[in-house]
């Protein structure tokens, strides 16, 4: 489960707390979720070890790429399909959409058709790549507390991410929301 464009260090202790595995901040997009590498990192440091952090990013300059990667997160979460070197031991989480090819390197994929816009996912799509991928599976696109158990009783993804189902306002997440969203997918998995 993970919570993903986050721009604030209390919002993500607070997801940490109601079991996000993983804290997502966006980097280098014009969301209105974006933010600084230097808030990337305060909200990094402030994790715990055992929660993955993970910088997203639609950058395609590898240079930008080197100063995020710099923030030593745990994952890199790639719209652009750059091949990181070896000595980068960030895990790296491939977006795919609809009519792109399937990446087969990597540790994960990302079905994420909406582009973080929050549109709905569409399941027939998220059937295929999963039928498809050798890698793990993670379901983002318009999940909310209302439509994610459904979303994972049908499809039963590796994990699902959400962003603007979660939020008050963009960047700005919903407790009571984040809370019954982490709620409900714990139950799925127990």
């Amino acid at each position: 489960m993970k919570v993903c464009g986050i721009t604030s260090v209390e919002d993500a202790q607070y997801a940490e707390s109601c079991g996000a595995w993983a804290i997502g901040v966006i980097l280098s997009s014009d969301s209105p979720r974006s933010i600084s590498r230097e808030r990337a990192g305060d909200i990094f440091a402030a994790l715990s070890p055992s929660t993955v952090s993970v910088a997203v990013t639609h950058t395609t300059s590898q240079n930008e790429l080197q100063e995020i990667l710099s923030l030593r997160p745990t994952a890199v979460q790639l719209y652009h399909p750059f091949t990181l070197p070896v000595q980068h031991q960030v895990k790296v989480f491939h977006v795919v959409r609809r009519g792109e090819p399937l990446p087969s390197d990597g540790d994960a994929l990302v079905i994420d058709d909406s582009h973080g816009s929050g549109r709905q996912y569409d399941p027939s799509f998220a059937r295929e790549v999963m039928r498809r991928s050798p890698l793990p599976v993670i379901l983002a696109g318009g999940l909310t507390p209302g439509n994610v158990r459904e979303a994972i009783d049908l499809l039963h993804p590796y994990a699902v991410d959400v962003s603007s189902g979660v939020e008050r306002s963009p960047g700005v997440k919903d407790r009571e929301k984040v809370k019954v969203f982490l709620t409900l997918c714990q139950e799925v998995v127990s």
